[in-house]
């Protein structure tokens, strides 16, 4: 009696679990939706000085139908600071997304940044990389010097 409860609870659970069905939501594409095209996804810094200029600017168009509004722009951590544009960009207009990362810190860095808008790709991501090295002077002030006993 126990095996034939046991198999009966099973098969119950096993139908419960099938019978939940998912449902598909496919997104129909607004033909005049405003559409991103960046020069670039990805700023590398390369190798840059210990506090110095952390600017960089991400360039692009709107090449769709209807006025691209961006919402909302975040980054990954607060060393990094974008700033959007507070007009909406026309079609055919080209627009720019300000990134300021702190230089203040020694080492690598890879950080997103998450921009949320009305275009046909609604949430787009870009990236800024680069190495962050401390000037020649402050090296040798930290450098122990070897004296001759």
């Amino acid at each position: 009696m126990k095996k034939i409860m046991t198999l009966l609870f099973i098969g119950f659970l096993t139908f419960t679990i099938n019978a939940q069905e998912k449902k598909v939501v496919q997104k129909v594409q607004d033909p005049n939706a405003p559409v991103f095209k960046f020069d670039t996804e990805l700023i590398d810094y390369g190798k840059i000085d210990w506090n110095s200029n952390g600017v960089r600017v991400f360039k692009f168009t709107n090449t769709g139908k209807s006025p691209l509004v961006i919402s909302s722009i975040k980054s990954s951590c607060g060393c990094t600071v974008p700033k959007k544009p507070t007009e909406p960009i026309m079609p055919g207009e080209e627009g720019k997304i300000e990134v300021k990362y702190a230089t203040n810190r020694q080492g690598g860095f890879s950080k997103m940044i998450t921009v949320n808008s009305n275009a046909s790709e609604p949430v787009k991501r870009l990236r800024i990389k680069g190495i962050v090295i401390k000037p020649e002077s402050a090296i040798k002030k930290n450098k122990p010097t070897m004296s001759a006993n």
